[in-house]
């Protein structure tokens, strides 16, 4: 989304994205799948990820994997009490209805680029910047089986496995999207962080105050390290339990 300028699917592309979709081979290359989905619906997902592969461009396959994914939340939306209510065989025409509301990609005629590092590697190596945006991800825990399902089953199917997952757990207590399980120790990560970005001149952090974290504990966190200017924030209690919270700080 940050990289493309200008490449979009096209129909031909669907086409070979959904070629043979629901078709069983012979061999599951992510067998994986059938630990989240019944037989017919991994067989889509599967085919699906095979034939992301033969996208012309890197940036068509990550759009093909971002509509995938989608589909993916689409399958999970559905329960015991509601599975009735959804077609059989519906995954190609949901993919084909997503990629209808895709907004086209946005050509500011500049090279733009994208990276995924290790927060604190980002944070140190960033210079000549006037505004650091943070947002805070919600507290991982081990109890939050909901959440967790959603985002497994996405790194499973897009690196076709579980192998990685062990390789992930070796470093997961040291990120701030980690499982924690007390306050403290979500709070430390946190005031690590602003530490390594203490040279950045100001601050405007998001972040959720729900019942594991609120939003006076907060403040104390970022307090702590930088002289807060102001507070802002918006109750949600009522609807989903939580508060939203911006906290901006400068040097």
């Amino acid at each position: 989304m940050i990289e493309n300028n200008c490449e979009t699917l096209s129909d031909l592309d669907l086409e070979t994205l959904l070629d043979d979709a629901y078709v069983p081979r012979n061999y599951f290359r992510n067998p994986s799948l059938l630990s989240w989905f019944n037989e017919t619906d991994a067989w889509w997902f599967d085919n699906l990820r095979r034939n992301s592969e033969l996208m012309s461009s890197p940036f068509k396959r990550a759009l093909a994997l971002t509509l995938g994914m989608a589909v993916g939340d689409y399958a999970f939306s559905f329960n015991s009490e509601t599975r009735d209510l959804r077609q059989p065989l519906a995954l190609s025409s949901v993919f084909r209805r997503i990629w209808h509301t895709l907004m086209p990609p946005f050509n500011n005629r500049r090279p733009n680029s994208s990276s995924n590092q290790p927060v604190k590697l980002f944070l140190a190596e960033a210079r000549d910047t006037d505004l650091l945006f943070f947002r805070l991800p919600r507290p991982a825990r081990v109890s939050d089986g909901r959440n967790a399902r959603v985002l497994t089953w996405r790194e499973e199917w897009i690196r076709q496995g579980k192998h990685f997952w062990t390789e992930i757990a070796k470093d997961s207590g040291l990120r701030l999207d980690g499982y924690v399980e007390t306050k403290e120790q979500y709070l430390g990560l946190i005031d690590g962080l602003l530490r390594t970005a203490a040279h950045l001149p100001l601050w405007a952090i998001e972040a959720v105050s729900d019942s594991f974290v609120t939003t006076e504990e907060l403040v104390e966190c970022v307090g702590g390290t930088r002289k807060i200017d102001a507070i802002y924030t918006k109750d949600f209690s009522e609807l989903l339990g939580i508060q939203a919270v911006i906290i901006t700080a400068a040097a």
